[in-house]
């Protein structure tokens, strides 16, 4: 178990754990929540060993494993699959054993070594990666793409993956959520569900919080106070707590308050001196209650549009996608993902946009927002029509060297430039005074945005969006970066917005407290999806395994086909007959080669498994080793022959 007796923790001056005491049993799933600032990653780094505390005790296993996501952004050409399978350190440190003892002529050493291997799990371990990849929602075709090649959050899953491929006895997890959809989040929940080790998390979403965890850690005040259940659990205790202490606050100043009195009335006279001495010792006696001082509640509100254009907008027969490359050759098509939609959107909907990843939610929200064109069809906007786009993006659009209040003065510049000044103030005075409603008060308002946190930032980027009185409010992925506290704060707000909501989120508490309605984008269309959230989870469940099965599937046919003694001719063009011929010869060569060995692999696997004499391991092992070697480089020949010839 992890045990913290009297631990003060530091950050600088800052005293972030002041004789806070906690223990953790093995197995459990903690949700780690606080304010922010309140030291929940500074509590990650103590239990990771790059923190140490200041004073008081702080216990963990020395055999136990961790597991975390590593916060780096990686640099590599590696291919997917094999980044991910080095996330198994136990893996790793059996396949160095293995090099280190095929340098030897000790038997024993090979034995071990490969015995070692084989326990690591050497044998299944890319079809393990692979199974975490496509959970976190790549495609198939993208499991041995460099990682050079994915964006910065994809990046992040494929950390996120490496992660969750090391064999851990403690999962640390910071914010896993923050780069996946709803499909991808769905399915980590149900990974983590079945995790067996002792699991801390911390996380802004309340359903995934309920969803994975059964203890909560609150640290509030230095101090670290312990629920049984998950968040939902913790807020019902939380708020008794704080009424019953309310409650024996305001007795106990009553009771201050009666004492006082009596001193005051008493003690200059000798006859009550003794009894009013006695009424200041049990003053100074009395334990202390604090006062309720609840979390800064953040609150704002999106302001009345000036007008109402009903429909808001109008689609006909539109498809949406990309234009091709600017360095694409001439004539090349542009890549269509939505086809022939036709809907309209109306003043005061709340519609929730669902669909697995790649399906194209952001590509329908983007051409709506004006950032794409059609790419056929007609879209008719309503006259007036004034739309807040909040895009995934967002953030990385906000200039870093310029303060909140310049990017209010320039916006100002912007819409009076655009004549869409709808009697907002414009004086500086009241862009502060605006932007203190969204806690940017005091010298916070010029302060460079890239010295600031990714939630101060979309809470600028929200306060940009409410100063322009929009009627349409496209939000794609909004909480990424925001607290507990201002998620609640942006659904109540959107509640009482009087225009229109579209919104892409995986925050399932935030769609299902704003969204009356949902679309589905799914296989090139957009219909209406009539079920309820619990309703697209299983969607989503099923969906993903169907994809893992199709997996699999596939997965077999390789390990039955693969292999091929020649090198490959390149056939540019389509395969003429006689070329056709050739490539069926080669490829029967390789199915063949291929046969043998899965064959030979399975007798040298079932000989590992009689416990033999080392030395007979070791040939064995070294065997072994090389028969799965030349599966992997036939495989591979495989793939190109069956390519050439589909051509």
């Amino acid at each position: 178990m992890i045990t913290l007796k009297n631990v003060t923790l530091r950050r600088s001056a800052k005293v972030l754990l002041d004789s806070a005491s906690v223990t953790l049993n093995p197995g459990e799933k903690v949700g780690l929540v606080g304010r922010n600032g309140a030291g929940k990653s500074s509590l990650f780094a103590l239990l990771n060993g790059n923190l140490h505390e200041d004073a008081g005790e702080y216990y963990i296993p020395t055999q136990w494993r961790m597991g975390q996501v590593a916060q780096d952004m990686p640099e590599t050409d590696q291919g997917a699959t094999d980044f991910v399978v080095e996330g198994d350190t136990q893996l790793g440190a059996a396949r160095a054993e293995v090099a280190a003892a095929e340098a030897t002529d000790d038997y024993d050493r090979m034995a071990h070594a490969y015995t070692g291997l084989h326990d690591a799990g050497e044998y299944d371990a890319a079809a393990r990666a692979q199974a975490l990849i496509l959970g976190l929602g790549f495609k198939t075709t993208e499991l041995d793409k460099p990682v050079n090649s994915f964006s910065g959050g994809w990046r992040m899953r494929l950390q996120l993956a490496r992660a969750l491929m090391c064999p851990s006895d403690l999962l640390l997890l910071d914010e896993p959520t923050n780069h996946l959809d709803l499909d991808a989040l769905v399915w980590l929940e149900a990974w983590l569900k079945k995790y067996e080790g002792t699991m801390v998390v911390i996380s802004h979403d309340r359903e995934f919080l309920d969803a994975v965890t059964n203890v909560t850690l609150h640290i509030d005040a230095g101090k670290l106070v312990r629920y049984g259940g998950n968040y939902s659990k913790f807020e019902d205790l939380r708020s008794e707590q704080m009424a019953l202490q309310q409650t024996a606050f305001s007795k106990q100043q009553d009771k201050i308050a009666h004492l006082q009195k009596f001193i005051a009335r008493f003690k200059a006279k000798a006859s009550k001196a003794k009894q009013a001495q006695s009424r200041v010792k049990a003053l100074d006696r009395m334990e202390k209650i604090a006062p309720l001082l609840s979390e800064a509640d953040f609150t704002f509100e999106f302001k009345e549009p000036a007008n109402l254009p009903n429909p808001m907008l109008s689609m006909s027969g539109v498809s949406f996608g990309y234009p091709p490359p600017e360095d694409a050759p001439k004539g090349t098509p542009p890549t269509t993902i939505v086809h022939n939609v036709s809907k309209s959107v109306l003043a005061g909907q709340r519609i929730g946009i669902l669909g697995a990843n790649g399906q194209g939610k952001s590509t329908l929200v983007k051409t709506v927002a004006r950032d794409l064109q059609p790419l056929g069809g007609d879209v008719t906007e309503g006259k007036g029509l004034n739309i807040g786009y909040f895009a995934q993006q967002e953030l990385d659009v906000l200039r870093p060297d310029e303060s909140p209040l310049e990017h209010m003065i320039r916006l100002v510049r912007e819409m009076t430039a655009a004549g869409k000044i709808a009697g907002q103030q414009t004086r500086e005075q009241d862009l502060r005074s605006f932007l203190g409603t969204f806690n940017f008060g005091g010298d916070m308002v010029k302060q460079a945005v890239g010295s600031m946190s990714g939630g101060e930032k979309a809470r600028l980027v929200l306060c940009m969006i409410v100063w322009q009185r929009p009627n349409l409010l496209l939000l794609d992925e909004p909480t990424n970066h925001l607290d507990l506290a201002t998620r609640e704060a942006l659904a109540m707000a959107l509640n009482e917005f009087e225009g229109t909501v579209m919104l892409v989120s995986h925050d399932r508490a935030l769609l299902r407290s704003v969204c009356d309605e949902f679309w589905m984008v799914s296989r090139g269309g957009v219909e209406p999806f009539d079920g309820d959230l619990d309703d697209y989870q299983r969607y989503l469940l099923d969906e993903a395994k169907r994809q893992r099965e199709l997996a699999k599937e596939e997965a077999k046919s390789d390990a039955i086909k693969p292999a091929v003694v020649a090198p490959v001719a390149i056939v540019k063009t389509g395969p003429t007959p006689e070329a056709l011929r050739k490539l069926k010869k080669e490829l029967a060569q390789v199915e063949e080669r291929m046969a043998t060995l899965n064959t030979e692999g399975a007798e040298l696997e079932g000989k590992l498994s009689t416990n033999p004499h080392p030395s007979v391991i070791a040939e064995t092992g070294k065997r072994l080793k090389a028969v799965n070697s030349e599966l992997q480089v036939l495989e591979e020949q495989w793939l190109a022959l069956t390519t050439q010839m589909e051509g």
